[in-house]
Parts: C-alpha cells; structure tokens; sequence
C-alpha cells in the first residue's frame, strides 16, 4: 500500500512509511520521521525532531514540537498539546526537550502534556488534562493537574486504583507486568 500525501498540505520530508496518510493543511518540516500506516489528520504540524512509530494517529489541531517522540499503535486526541519548553521567549532558543509516549498510549483531546515527561506503554490519559509528572505502564491519568486514577488494560479495559473492572464486576492483578483477570 503507497502513502496518501494530500494536495493541501506541506510535506517536506521524505521519511514517511509505507501506507501512511497525510491529509489537508499539514505542514510537516523535512528532518521529521513518520512510521508506516499512520494517519496523520488535517492542521497537523510536526517540527523537525519529531520521530512518530507505526500505525500511529493524530488527529487534527495538534502540533508536535521538536524533541517529542511517539510509539508505535498510539492515539493523540484532536486539539492535544505538547509543550517542549517550560519558559519561553521570544527569539531565545533553548535546548528542547519533548514528551515520550511508549507503544499503544491513548491521549484523550485537548490534553497538554509538559515537556520532558515520559508517558509509559498502554498508558490513558483523559481529555482535556494537564500532564505534569511521568506515567506507568497501563496507567489511567486525567484531571488538571492530571492524577492517576486508575489502570488500563492491554486490551483497552479501565479498571479503578484496585485493579477492579466496576463494568464488568472482575478483579484483576499484575502477573508477570501484565495486568490479567484474577483467578
């Protein structure tokens, strides 16, 4: 499968995978690196060191600013924000400083992530939060500041602060950094 770069939009890099869709009014700089089968939504810019794994989607209005890094199967959410310099000025260039988003993180929409936070594998986070501090793996964070408030499973299922599955009334437990039904 090739890649779909729209006519609308501004792809300066040729280091984009296979099957990845690039879609209207994206400005992407030329030192950027896109993964294979991403889909990358209208009004998106992605800066130079910016590095996106595979079967990755971000949806439209977010901005990606150098030093940010994105695992593979990862969702960022519509208007989300990232923020690759606490204290910024104009035409001061300081070293920037992205986030890290492991393999098959979800960020819900318009949540802003601070810079040099890393955000674990599997991990939520809630739309609309503010992300201060790092998350664990198969971790449930949102608020303002964003708290952890519960657990995510492999498999996309929330439990609370106890490992417990409120929808479907089933306990569950790490097993071997796993989180699986308790038996």
């Amino acid at each position: 499968m090739k890649k779909f770069k729209h006519e609308l939009s501004d792809v300066q890099t040729n280091k984009i995978g296979e099957g990845t869709t690039i879609w209207q009014y994206v400005v992407i700089l030329k030192e950027a690196t896109i993964g294979e089968n991403c889909n990358i939504n209208a009004h998106v810019f992605i800066e130079n060191d910016v590095i996106i794994g595979n079967n990755v989607t971000i949806k439209c209005g977010v901005q990606l600013w150098d030093g940010i890094r994105i695992g593979n199967d990862s969702f960022v959410g519509p208007n989300s924000t990232f923020v690759n310099n606490p204290y910024p000025r104009s035409k001061k260039y300081p070293l920037h400083i992205g986030a890290k988003l492991g393999n098959n993180v979800s960020i819900g929409a318009s949540a802003t992530i601070m810079g040099n936070i890393t955000i674990e594998d599997f991990a939520m986070i809630g739309a609309a939060s503010l992300v201060t501090k790092n998350i664990g793996k198969n971790e449930l964070w949102y608020g303002i500041p964003a708290k952890k408030m519960g657990f995510v499973t492999n498999e996309g299922i929330t439990l609370d602060l106890n490992l417990f599955d409120n929808k479907n009334n089933v306990q569950y437990q790490w097993k071997n950094n796993f989180l699986i039904v308790q038996r």
